[in-house]
């Protein structure tokens, strides 16, 4: 359980937020980047440090680490990045400079880590946990292996956290299970001068010429615990009886195999969009009819709640931390099964739509 009550006490006045990355189209670090503001407006000295970054925060200094550039090698160097003395060394030195540390995943954990043990009560030493994927939900041996180390490591480098965050209550139980700490529940937090509702999704019809057919949207990493094979087979049985529906895919392509496999079998009225830009996700949501997530497992499902705050109806497999994030609008449904979806996307239809 996570003690030194009397370190939550202490006036902090500097503060660093370590992530793994600084990225546009993560969740975890539009989390990062409101924190950062969060602080800054309330007098703090922040500095994010990072191994990557696409963006510069508005309201925080940043250092960048480095990491490879292929996707192979910067999955090994985040599991080695503790054997980076030279990186590490010059972050924990650093840290010696702030009031708190706050983590936001693993590797960067590690330098927290020794840096708490080092200073001792001179820093505090917060971590937000976000969860990690269930191994068995990845098709490859080499890829249910990395998870499994993943996670050891990430457990290992929390042991001597002063305060831990979860952002739900699904992960709040999963992390007590693995490490026996007690963590508080923070929901992600929206940016609701982004996402409202009133925001006009035409131009986002017309770009990918979507006159008035119903549109599905779906919005996250393509990644096989994201279900978006799972979608596409719902998808298919809801075409059955609405053949013009669409369904457009938000998301960075981070295994190739498995991209190849969705486009192969998705057919034309599926839309692979990328990953888009941070300021136009907001007028996606605002375009489809119903936001729709097959996902297998998730920590908080940050795009359920943005759609839902654009007012969108969402359908999802009801697992993880789905029933503390769906709203009264929403339909979940058994997981893995894809007529049932298709069913309540076909209901959801009809109220919105009248078809």
């Amino acid at each position: 359980m996570v003690r030194n009550k009397e370190i939550s006490k202490k006036k902090i006045k500097n503060i660093a937020i370590l992530t793994p990355t600084f990225y546009e189209f993560s969740g975890i670090d539009r989390m990062v980047e409101m924190q950062a503001e969060d602080y800054y407006k309330k007098g703090y000295k922040v500095k994010i440090f990072c191994l990557d970054a696409t963006f510069k925060p508005k309201h925080a200094e940043i250092e960048i680490l480095g990491i490879p550039k292929k996707k192979l090698f910067q999955s090994i160097y985040k599991l080695i990045f503790p054997l980076d003395f030279k990186k590490n060394f010059r972050v924990i030195r650093e840290l010696k400079n702030y009031d708190c540390a706050i983590s936001h995943y693993y590797p960067m954990n590690f330098p927290a880590y020794i840096a708490k043990k080092i200073y001792g009560k001179k820093i505090k030493y917060v971590y937000y946990n976000y969860g990690i994927n269930y191994p068995e939900l990845f098709p490859k041996l080499s890829e249910r292996v990395f998870l499994r180390i993943f996670r050891f490591l990430a457990n290992a480098t929390i042991r001597n956290v002063d305060e831990a965050v979860s952002i739900s209550y699904f992960l709040k139980g999963e992390l007590k299970k693995e490490t026996g700490i007690i963590s508080q529940v923070e929901h992600c937090k929206i940016n609701t001068k982004r996402f409202h509702l009133g925001i006009n999704g035409s131009k986002i019809r017309k770009k990918y010429k979507i006159n008035n057919e119903p549109l599905l949207l779906f919005v996250g990493r393509i990644s096989p615990h994201k279900g978006v094979h799972l979608l596409i087979e719902a998808f298919k049985l809801l075409r059955k009886k609405v053949p013009n529906a669409k369904l457009i895919i938000v998301g960075k392509h981070s295994f190739d195999d498995y991209s190849k496999k969705l486009k192969d079998s998705a057919g034309r009225n599926v839309i692979f969009a990328g990953a888009v830009k941070d300021e136009e996700m907001a007028h996606y949501y605002a375009a489809c009819d119903v936001y729709t997530t097959a996902t297998l497992w998730e920590g908080y499902d940050l795009p359920i709640a943005e759609a839902q705050a654009c007012g969108k109806p969402v359908v999802a497999f009801k697992l993880c931390s789905h029933p503390e994030v769906i709203d009264k609008k929403g339909i979940l449904v058994e997981p893995k099964n894809t007529k049932a979806f298709a069913d309540a996307v076909m209901k959801i239809l009809k109220k919105e739509r009248k078809i």
